[in-house]
């Protein structure tokens, strides 16, 4: 045997054919393949966990902010009275006012606002009919007065607001011809 014939092409290893070396190839291009999917499936994971992680803190920093509503409410009914009250409970009321600043405050820091609802028309998703009443000075669906503020965090409601609605008008002819 010559030099030449011992000689064993370079792309080639001892006893591997070219369909073999085609087979570790396609082999290769799919252990790389799915070694890509699973580094993108691990980063998608973590993401999702970390937003989820996220999102259960906001959760909860609203539930217990929403439990804080009432008492403010509460704080700002009384507080209402105050120029009706004398000397001493006007200085009282003072100190409260600036407490209830503070609460507002935070609220307003974690994201949390109120928003009006009188004059607007009726949404479930944000209100809540406590009260109906007939008039015509009014469209129908239209809230009249607010008696429970609503507040939202971002764009999800924390609480809807207890609302008076207005109803149409009945006409007396449409009354008087179903009693007779």
């Amino acid at each position: 045997m010559t030099e030449t014939e011992n000689e064993i092409p370079s792309n080639e290893l001892p006893g591997q054919t070219s369909s073999q070396e085609a087979l570790v190839k396609e082999e290769v291009v799919d252990y790389k393949d799915k070694y890509l999917r699973l580094l993108a499936d691990a980063e998608n994971s973590r993401r999702r966990l970390q937003k989820e992680k996220q999102d259960m803190m906001r959760f909860a920093i609203d539930s217990i902010l929403a439990e804080i509503l009432n008492p403010i409410d509460q704080l700002e009914n009384a507080l209402k009275f105050a120029d009706q009250a004398t000397g001493d409970v006007k200085n009282w009321a003072l100190g409260f006012q600036m407490i209830l600043s503070q609460f507002k405050e935070i609220l307003a820091s974690n994201g949390i606002s109120p928003f009006t609802s009188e004059g607007e028309l009726f949404d479930p998703t944000k209100h809540e009919a406590v009260e109906m009443e007939e008039t015509d000075e009014a469209l129908e669906g239209t809230i009249l007065k607010e008696f429970v503020k609503g507040y939202r965090s971002g764009d999800r409601i924390l609480r809807v607001a207890r609302v008076k609605v207005a109803k149409k008008l009945q006409e007396k002819n449409h009354v008087d011809s179903e009693k007779k």
